[in-house]
């Protein structure tokens, strides 16, 4: 394999995408020394490879940034990706013609987009636009409208009629659709009226690679070792945390104004709230008792260490828990489809986790909850967690 290039587009929202896509390529150079890979990504992620010891091309510069896009359309705690897709329109055409140029300019054996459905539209309107085989990543499959809204409900309709015509037919457009889970994750749905079911669908199209992870969790069963290496005592820990963008710091807040009454009941309790890198933690105002985190590199680390967990429902950080079988409490972002739907679907596969609903939780009920659930015995099912050397092992055969 000396001498095969390939290009790994890291796209997507947050920093869950790009730890399973390092993971990924680790994998892929292990078994098969010699290939080089060159990364696009925008911010954050673009640090992470960089500060994994990859390295970005120019063109990353020039990649436009989804986490802005989505921020920008966020609302509060809310996030409608049927509406999001609409706005995103002009950053996709960009990154279309960013993509066109890098290949244009240098001959690339293989291109692995994470999420990048800006590069599968244009390759499934123009199929001659693909020169190079193209491996596209995901973990879930279609959108849904979450809302009664025409325009919302119109949009979803669309956008899953484009994922899932011509079921039965070839697709020269991808060479592998590389789906991180197990097709179970996937709720057995229809994409719409007269439309396919989305796990059939997915059967026939996808192949998969169970869950990526960035760690072994087996070396983080002494929990012991782990606090007293992160400065933790016997105290009680409770680690709040937010994904890779600043959306959530409403959540962050709740949990902070909750401390006070879980003191009342566990006086030696501890909170640490940690802001993702989007989010300064300067602008979280913090309650007494209350320790403010920036961005923590190694967050799984942390949440070794813990007795509980409050994050936002991402896919990676919800499996990264349910690995180290941690109790944890979840708040997906509403009219999220992705957090609220097929996460929360996963996760009541594996008895995993314990849904909340931002809206109607008080800091009375979070702290309720989080008294009822801290260092409870986990009772959740055993998830694999050697999804990058299967995923290398599937990649390496279009190599």
């Amino acid at each position: 394999m000396a001498g095969r290039k390939i290009l790994f587009i890291s796209g997507s929202i947050g920093l869950g995408h790009v730890t399973r896509d390092l993971a990924i390529a680790n994998s892929l150079r292990k078994q098969n020394p010699g290939i080089e890979i060159s990364w696009i990504a925008s911010e954050p992620a673009s640090n992470v490879i960089i500060e994994a010891g990859e390295k970005t091309i120019p063109a990353s510069k020039d990649w436009a940034n989804e986490n802005v896009v989505a921020e920008s359309s966020a609302q509060g705690n809310k996030l409608n990706l049927v509406t999001m897709l609409s706005d995103i329109r002009d950053a996709w055409k960009h990154n279309v013609g960013v993509f066109m140029e890098v290949t244009a300019k240098e001959n690339f054996d293989l291109v692995i987009g994470d999420e990048t459905y800006e590069i599968i539209v244009a390759f499934k309107r123009k199929p001659e636009l693909k020169t190079m085989p193209f491996v596209i990543i995901y973990d879930f499959i279609g959108s849904y409208a979450m809302t009664k809204n025409p325009m919302d409900v119109f949009g979803n309709y669309y956008w899953n009629y484009f994922w899932s015509k011509d079921f039965h037919k070839p697709s020269p457009f991808v060479d592998m659709r590389l789906f991180v889970g197990e097709l179970e994750d996937i709720p057995d749905t229809k994409f719409g009226f007269l439309l396919p079911r989305r796990r059939a669908w997915a059967q026939e199209k996808c192949t998969f690679s169970g869950y990526i992870l960035r760690f072994d969790p087996k070396k983080y069963v002494n929990k012991k070792e782990i606090r007293a290496k992160l400065g933790y005592g016997d105290e009680p820990v409770i680690v709040c945390s937010i994904g890779g963008t600043s959306i959530g710091k409403e959540m962050l807040r709740l949990c902070g104004r909750s401390f006070p009454i879980i003191k009342e009941k566990i006086p030696n309790a501890r909170m640490v709230l940690v802001c993702g890198p989007r989010l300064a933690s300067e602008t979280l105002k913090a309650t007494e008792g209350t320790e403010i985190s920036g961005y923590v590199p190694n967050l799984y680390e942390h949440f070794a260490a813990c007795d509980l967990a409050v994050v936002q429902a991402g896919a990676t950080t919800t499996i990264e828990l349910t690995a180290l079988r941690k109790p944890f409490l979840y708040f997906p972002l509403e009219n999220h489809y992705e957090q609220r739907i097929h996460v929360r679907h996963r996760l009541a596969r594996h008895n995993a986790g314990v849904f909340m609903d931002y809206s109607n939780t008080t800091p009375q009920s979070l702290a309720d909850a989080i008294v009822r659930n801290v260092r409870t015995k986990v009772d959740c099912a055993n998830v694999s967690t050697n999804g990058a050397q299967k995923a290398a092992e599937l990649i390496s055969k279009l190599l």
